[in-house]
């Protein structure tokens, strides 16, 4: 039997529920349930806003555009960044006329402080700081990096649904925080996400911005005793980045079971770290002593990447990478020996099958199968 990179988890019924419910009142786009999840999600996370959208690709272009709107900032402003992360990342920057300015890596995967420090210059007004496979890495020095020179820090915490951060909730002290649901991760819909200004107006905003720009959402319009107010306002361009009720009845679903699952996932991360611990040519990518990781991914290194993924595959066992370096596709190409860390990573990491379906059983098959294919080569 093949064991997969991952295997969506959904309480079925308990899902097809939530979309009953949204069909049966005929209300599946934004609305009664998008309200209920924000309201959910605030109350889970401790942070003061919450908006549902569409995708986190979505709300990183959404965070930038409402930054840059906000500020002033020129097309020819800077956003630190980092090469190993998903395109998303990379393309909310340009998506928002800006200029992605690479940093370098750390052993934790996530952007590292000295690097960043070099990359600040007088047209940085932002950083994106990706909590790659739920790890903080050295998110605390960067969050004093970025008060110390102004800059706006966002977080891509496509990864981080549950990740805490010295007890609290990752984003706890981000200006802005984006988090995904996307079929794959922690709390899986289809695809969704959400973001979360520390600011009322940005919020606000948002909301404005997510629908186009008008200032009244069609659910809101409808509120009055099912008396439909058609007129509506449009002061500013908008997008259509809102999420809709049937995805948010399947997040709150998944946000029931969330700390249950991800303390599962990190007792599938303590297996695989103990499995592994005496691997000679392998290394486990370390969580930072602050964090209490998400454990969206549990990643290794290994030289001869490719021929040992082939090998696993052979074997019926199917990881992946996460991610190739940035630097290597045509619109962010640079070179990359002036990102070593980050080009070195991208050539050596795996991520181990790491879902809910696994067993202890399967840990051992996939750390022994792991170990063999290393230790011949």
């Amino acid at each position: 039997m093949s064991i997969q990179l991952f295997t969506p988890n959904f309480r079925v019924e308990e899902c097809l529920e939530e979309v009953r419910e949204c069909l049966e009142k005929g209300w599946t786009g934004l609305g009664f349930k998008t309200q209920e999840i924000e309201e959910k999600w605030k109350e889970y996370t401790k942070l003061p806003y919450a908006h549902f959208l569409s995708s986190a690709t979505a709300g990183l272009h959404l965070a930038l555009e409402i930054f840059k709107r906000e500020n002033g900032w020129d097309n020819d402003d800077e956003v630190i960044t980092t090469p190993l992360t998903f395109i998303s990342t990379n393309h909310a920057i340009l998506y928002a006329d800006m200029k992605p300015v690479f940093a370098d890596v750390d052993e934790y995967l996530c952007l590292c402080p000295e690097s960043v420090e070099k990359a600040i210059t007088s047209k940085t007004k932002a950083l994106i700081f990706v909590g790659i496979g739920g790890n903080a890495g050295q998110y605390n020095r960067i969050r004093e990096l970025c008060t110390k020179h102004n800059i706006k820090l966002v977080l891509d915490a496509a990864h981080m649904a549950g990740t805490r951060i010295n007890g609290n909730h990752a984003g706890f002290d981000a200006d802005v925080s984006v988090f995904s649901f996307q079929a794959v991760k922690n709390l899986p819909t289809a695809d969704s996400g959400m973001i979360c200004f520390q600011d009322e107006a940005l919020d606000k905003r948002a909301r404005k911005l997510s629908w186009l720009g008008i200032d009244k959402d069609t659910f809101a319009r409808s509120a009055n005793k099912g008396a439909y107010k058609w007129r509506y306002d449009v002061d500013e361009i908008g997008y259509k980045y809102h999420g809709n009720s049937i995805m948010a009845g399947l997040a709150l679903v998944g946000l029931k079971y969330l700390d249950r699952d991800n303390a599962f996932r990190r007792q599938l991360a303590s297996w695989y770290r103990s499995e592994l611990k005496d691997c000679d040519g392998l290394t486990v990518v370390p969580v930072s002593g602050d964090c209490e990781s998400s454990h969206h991914l549990i990643q290794i290194r290994v030289q001869n990447r490719d021929s040992v993924l082939q090998k696993l595959n052979d074997a019926q066992i199917y990881p992946g990478v996460h991610y190739s370096s940035n630097i290597e596709y045509g619109p962010y190409k640079r070179e990359l020996s002036d990102f070593p860390k980050s080009t070195a990573a991208s050539n050596e990491i795996i991520s181990l099958p790491m879902h809910m379906n696994l067993t202890f059983n399967d840990v051992v098959a996939i750390t022994t199968e792991l170990k063999r294919i290393v230790s011949a080569s």
